[in-house]
């Protein structure tokens, strides 16, 4: 397979990653945005700290998607590992996204359900770099034998073996008899 081919390939295998990604965060997405409202709009919980719990429950779900969809062919051995570098992920993350809020609503004093609203998702969108950078880097870490095998279809092909092919000897022009004169003799 050529570089390009191989390049395209590689290209393919992380266009297909990043749509799962995004799939499970959009779910994550709107359980994020749900809860957050339901918390600001029937309970006294302030604003930051309803998005930080709105936060762990997106985070829950995410972390079934991933584990059982977007990574699922990646490493399961060590899962107390994985749950852990997960969490740590996902709470720098929610620092992030929260942050972003934070400084929105005390900052700034934009406080109002559309303002916290806008910076909810700001946050997220900011802090959904670095969790898909994070995960695919240290958490949901690919197999150490299916990234260096290609599949059959990836293969490259073998150059054609050239056989000899026996070619016959051009004939020889036939044979001049030259006879003696005897008679000059």
């Amino acid at each position: 397979m050529s570089e390009r081919g191989a390049l395209r390939a590689r290209l393919d295998v992380l266009a297909r990653e990043i749509a799962k990604f995004g799939v499970v965060g959009a779910v994550g997405l709107v359980v994020n945005i749900a809860v957050s409202n339901l918390l600001w709009r029937y309970t006294d919980i302030p604003t930051v700290r309803a998005g930080l719990l709105a936060t762990f429950v997106a985070i829950i779900c995410n972390y079934v998607g991933f584990r059982y969809w977007t990574y699922r062919d990646r490493d399961k051995s060590g899962r107390t590992r994985e749950l852990m570098l997960f969490l740590l992920f996902s709470a720098v993350g929610a620092v992030i996204e929260n942050g972003i809020l934070y400084a929105a609503t005390y900052g700034l004093g934009w406080n109002s359900p559309v303002q916290s609203n806008v910076f909810k998702i700001v946050g997220i969108g900011v802090a959904t770099l670095f969790r898909f950078w994070s995960y695919r880097s240290w958490v949901f870490k690919a197999l150490p034998d299916k990234e260096g095998v290609l599949s059959e279809a990836e293969a490259p092909v073998p150059p054609a073996v050239s056989v000899p092919v026996p070619v016959p000897a051009p004939a020889s022009p036939p044979a001049v008899r030259v006879e003696a004169d005897t008679a000059q003799r």
